[in-house]
């Protein structure tokens, strides 16, 4: 039997989470599809900025609330896609059309993805952030 390591970070400045998103990109290169769960304002988008940044977006990063999905460009001219779930429950998840983002071999960050958990692949490497005594708390 396989045994998951969870890795628990706590990060009081933003080069910390600079940090984080290095070795969670690193540790799991294999991936393309991340689940970044927590509280309303614990900073899931302000992470998923920074994890764009480090695969070199180009693009103004920005919370697709209200769009639902953002698709950013690389450098290299490749999509990154963001989607924000908390309006949305599973069967507009199904109209959005979600098998073209979570299966198309591109990065996927996914604020909420806890409403759709039934939804993400296996391979979803699920990140979890909340806040505690000033500092965010984040583990994968």
């Amino acid at each position: 039997m396989m045994e998951d390591i969870i890795n628990i970070y706590r990060c009081k400045t933003v080069d910390e989470l600079y940090q984080v998103g290095e070795k969670l990109l690193e540790k799991h290169h294999d991936k393309k599809i991340f689940a970044v769960c927590g509280p309303i304002g614990v900073g899931k988008t302000n992470f998923i900025k920074i994890l764009c940044k480090l695969l070199g977006v180009e693009n103004y990063v920005t919370s697709p609330s209200f769009s639902i999905i953002c698709e950013y460009k690389t450098k290299k001219g490749k999509p990154v896609y963001h989607l924000d779930l908390y309006r949305v429950n599973v069967d507009e998840v199904y109209d959005l059309g979600y098998e073209e983002y979570f299966f198309s071999g591109n990065y996927c960050f996914i604020e909420w993805a806890d409403k759709i958990s039934q939804l993400l692949p296996y391979e979803t490497v699920m990140v979890d952030m909340k806040e505690e005594g000033g500092e965010r708390i984040i583990s994968f």
